[in-house]
């Protein structure tokens, strides 16, 4: 099993964990269980806590100033392991971390409650230095004289921590996909043109291809010259402004047409992926660790009864098929119009297998 740690830069804490990736199960979610090694020469009578702590991060460290941070804490709890006062029923975790560590660990566990958000990161810009905005979850140890003190300055080289992300993973189940359709007459035409998208389920993993079915009745006297698929990432931070922002994942047109008492019919693949995105500063990403990469956030999944102030960022996606018809006649351009359909997508991860 792989094993992770932390060492502070006084070597006398050590932090241990087993994971790194907590599951949000709606019902409930993993229970963090980890270890701290202590070297107790140096601890005077200062004592070892530990925390875990969900905050959203909405400016780098080193924009600092005057004392204002640009952080928000949404939830933290935190347990005194030394001298002994948290005592955790054990684990098989705790038993294999116990093993790795050797003499002087000291075990601890804490509980996420299921209405903190998951973890999400907002892409920074290329020339972005420090950590990235979102919410993230941080497991810490150090030392102090007194718990949630104030006025007493926790020393940089007596702390050790860990990031961890709380993940949702695709239900078993799948819904049946949206299907949307639209009927547009237009000036100088006494017919409509018809158009209906639908796809087979309603989420998708991913990096899995997404086949949508469209359909197109031109019954008008005017030319639908082309048409295009776009897929919209909607980021709604909802922990300090009301700030809803939409970033475009996917566009490709197709140079079909479809001349007046014409059809078409036919299923389209599309597959929006963080790779073609890169560049795009403020996309939504699942939660980043140091050194490994990440995807396009998952779909937020929603439980009844949360309050939106504890729900951090919530992403969303929507699929939009849209006609271009060309207007005819001496007019010209100025009746040509679009013709628009949206379709609601979940992207998540498929769970792993145990």
């Amino acid at each position: 099993m792989r094993v992770y740690k932390k060492t502070s830069k006084s070597e006398g804490l050590t932090l241990y964990l087993g994971k790194r990736d907590y599951v949000d199960h709606i019902t409930s979610v993993d229970q963090v269980d980890g270890i701290v090694k202590l070297d107790t020469s140096n601890f005077g009578d200062r004592k070892v806590f530990v925390q875990l702590a969900c905050a959203f991060r909405y400016g780098s460290e080193d924009l600092d100033v005057m004392g204002l941070c640009f952080r928000k804490d949404i939830w933290i709890q935190q347990v005194q392991i030394y001298p002994e006062c948290h005592k955790p029923t054990l684990t098989a975790m705790h038993d294999t971390l116990l093993k790795k560590a050797g003499d002087n660990a000291i075990p601890f566990s804490f509980e996420i409650p299921n209405n903190l958000p998951c973890s999400v990161s907002l892409q920074p810009g290329p020339d972005d230095k420090g950590k990235a905005c979102g919410v993230d979850l941080e497991v810490k140890t150090y030392l102090a004289k007194e718990k949630c003190s104030a006025d007493e300055k926790i020393e940089k080289k007596d702390t050790a921590r860990l990031i961890i992300r709380k993940v949702q993973y695709a239900p078993s189940q799948v819904g049946a996909g949206p299907k949307a359709d639209l009927c547009k007459s237009f000036m100088m035409s006494d017919k409509p043109v018809h158009l209906e998208a639908s796809m087979d389920k309603d989420l998708y993993f991913h990096g899995e291809p997404i086949p949508i079915k469209i359909k197109i009745n031109n019954e008008s006297n005017k030319t639908v010259k082309k048409f295009k698929i776009t897929v919209d990432q909607t980021t709604d931070i909802v922990l300090y402004s009301a700030d809803k922002y939409t970033k475009q994942v996917y566009c490709q047109e197709f140079g079909e047409t479809v001349e007046p008492s014409g059809s078409y019919e036919n299923t389209l693949s599309i597959t929006p992926l963080l790779a073609d995105n890169k560049e795009k500063r403020g996309l939504a990403l699942d939660g980043r660790l140091k050194d490994e990469d990440t995807n396009l956030a998952s779909t937020t999944m929603l439980r009844t009864g949360v309050e939106k102030e504890v729900l951090g960022i919530l992403v969303s996606y929507k699929i939009k098929i849209n006609l271009m018809v060309a207007g005819g006649g001496l007019l010209g351009g100025l009746t040509s119009s679009d013709v628009t359909v949206e379709l609601p997508l979940s992207l998540m991860h498929p769970k792993p297998e145990e």
